[in-house]
């Protein structure tokens, strides 16, 4: 395919994006691709509150609530108040949660290897650090940061 230098990176992202999206299917992830960023974020930033969970994933509070509510009854999450301050919940994963997220996350390596099969290990990190370059900058700070 021929490139076409006006497709900016923000077009290119969503095409991308939505590739990823078709592909990353619950029957191959054993869990949405929602879930497994939720999971991932628990698994790297222990213990946050509920707010800065949906700070760090960038989404909507009452999206955050709807997303906790059906890992917490699937037993992947714990929701509980914080001691210092009741108003507040911190989110744990369970240990079935820590189960489900390392079958998710070797489903999605093989599904990382097809889809960024045309980069090598150099340019992946390079794009995973760019990405993560752009994400900071907006403000999408993880807990304690």
């Amino acid at each position: 395919m021929e490139e076409n230098s006006s497709t900016g990176p923000i077009l290119l992202l969503t095409q991308l994006s939505r590739l990823i999206s078709r592909k990353s299917t619950p029957e191959l992830l054993g869990q949405t691709l929602k879930e497994l960023a939720t999971l991932s974020y628990l698994r790297d930033y222990r213990e946050p509150t509920q707010q800065q969970l949906t700070e760090g994933l960038c989404i909507d509070t009452n999206y955050c609530v709807m997303l906790l509510n059906d890992l917490e009854a699937s037993g992947l999450v714990e929701r509980r108040r914080d001691p210092s301050d009741r108003r507040r919940h911190i989110v744990t994963m369970t240990e079935q949660g820590r189960k489900a997220l390392h079958q998710a996350e070797a489903a999605q390596q093989t599904l990382e290897d097809e889809i960024l099969g045309a980069l090598n290990a150099e340019e992946r990190s390079q794009l995973a650090h760019l990405l993560r370059s752009a994400i900071d900058g907006q403000g999408a700070q993880p807990p304690n940061a």
